[in-house]
């Protein structure tokens, strides 16, 4: 089992987490968000936690991938064009840095930029424009490099850009985390994280995901727009809610 489960993993923690992996991208299939931060908590207890953030964006990054070519015609190719270069540059940025950004603080931020995408007044649409997602693209691939749980972040954004559309918001929001989970693999490569180790568990784990991306958009295609982002916000307030939790806690 050496090529396949690193010596850390236990082999029934293993198969665990590839079955986390399917119904977590099934859960964001069908309502849109939660799937990730889910399978992060997940790897947090049942892995080293060096590898917890590089492994999990690997993963992610064939997840959402898969789920980007599920739902390639819904997918706006502008919006992709002003995000990708933005989330260049904050990883980028984040290479830079060689020491830990105080977490609560980062958890706090998030949180209340979730709840105020969720409920608060309509972005203006400069906001919501090329300007507005180059520098969401920025800022939110420049935090996940440290916190790893700006994926609610980037939904409630994504949401707000397509007017609630479920297809549009999956789709969309699909194609912008692959782009921001794209450079983590440059940038914990140079830092030195050996992802060899890693690759048959990651790869069993990105083949489970897409048969539950499979699933999920199954689901999605059964639920009304209305009823999509009532479940959408719902899920994204209690995720800001945990950040919090974990925030004051640390």
């Amino acid at each position: 089992m050496e090529w396949l489960l690193p010596a850390e993993i236990a082999p029934w923690m293993g198969v665990f987490l590839v079955i986390a992996a399917g119904f977590t991208s099934a859960i964001t299939a069908s309502i849109g968000v939660g799937g990730g931060v889910l399978l992060l908590a997940i790897m947090a207890i049942a892995m080293p936690p060096a590898a917890v953030i590089p492994v999990h964006g690997m993963v992610q990054l064939g997840s959402n991938f898969n789920r980007a070519v599920m739902t390639l015609q819904h997918i706006d190719w502008k919006l992709l064009a002003t995000f990708t270069p933005g989330a260049m540059l904050g990883a980028l940025l984040a290479s830079q840095f060689l020491v830990q950004l105080p977490l609560s603080a980062l958890q706090l931020s998030i949180a209340g930029f979730i709840l105020f995408l969720c409920w608060g007044p309509k972005i203006p649409p400069v906001g919501l424009g090329r300007v507005g997602t180059f520098i969401a693209g920025v800022i939110t691939t420049f935090i996940s490099m440290f916190a790893g749980a700006t994926g609610p972040l980037v939904a409630a954004f994504v949401k707000q850009q397509q007017n609630g559309d479920r297809f549009l918001t999956v789709a969309n929001f699909a194609a912008c985390m692959s782009v921001q989970h794209l450079p983590k693999a440059l940038v914990f490569g140079a830092a030195g994280f050996v992802f060899n180790e890693w690759l048959g568990l990651m790869l069993l784990m990105i083949i489970s995901g897409a048969i539950g991306t499979w699933f999920g958009l199954k689901v999605l295609k059964t639920l009304s727009n209305k009823r999509f982002g009532l479940i959408f916000n719902l899920i994204l307030t209690v995720l800001a809610f945990r950040l919090i939790w974990q925030a004051v806690a640390n």
